[in-house]
């Protein structure tokens, strides 16, 4: 499997607005709401998007705390071969293949636990 680029990462905040403003102010990040009333950081073609702790939408890290994070790559491969190169390393996905909003747009996302 090739990685070709990092996506987007998740990072669990304590308080949506104060982080928003935050990015927002200082920073000179976008606020792009999406999908279900959910937050992202915009800069680039990269983006951040946001959980506020307590309210994590699913799925989601397996101890989400304010400043933790998850990473989403996308790869070249071919999804289905990524699945089964992921299984031939004994790693179990968590869930998808699912569409998901990307940073550029519309992706099909496979969730796994990083041992």
């Amino acid at each position: 499997m090739k990685i070709d680029r990092l996506d987007h990462l998740v990072l669990t905040v304590r308080d949506m607005e104060i982080t928003c403003a935050f990015y927002r102010k200082t920073l000179g990040m976008q606020v792009e709401i999406f999908g279900n009333g959910r937050r992202a950081l915009v800069f680039g073609n990269q983006k951040i998007n946001l959980h506020e702790y307590g309210q994590e939408p699913e799925p989601r890290a397996a101890r989400p705390t304010p400043g933790s994070a998850d990473l989403c790559f996308i790869t070249r491969t071919p999804l289905e071969e990524a699945v089964q190169h992921l299984r031939s390393c004994g790693v179990e996905t968590l869930a998808g293949p699912v569409a998901r909003t990307g940073a550029t747009g519309q992706i099909i996302s496979i969730y796994l636990a990083i041992p």
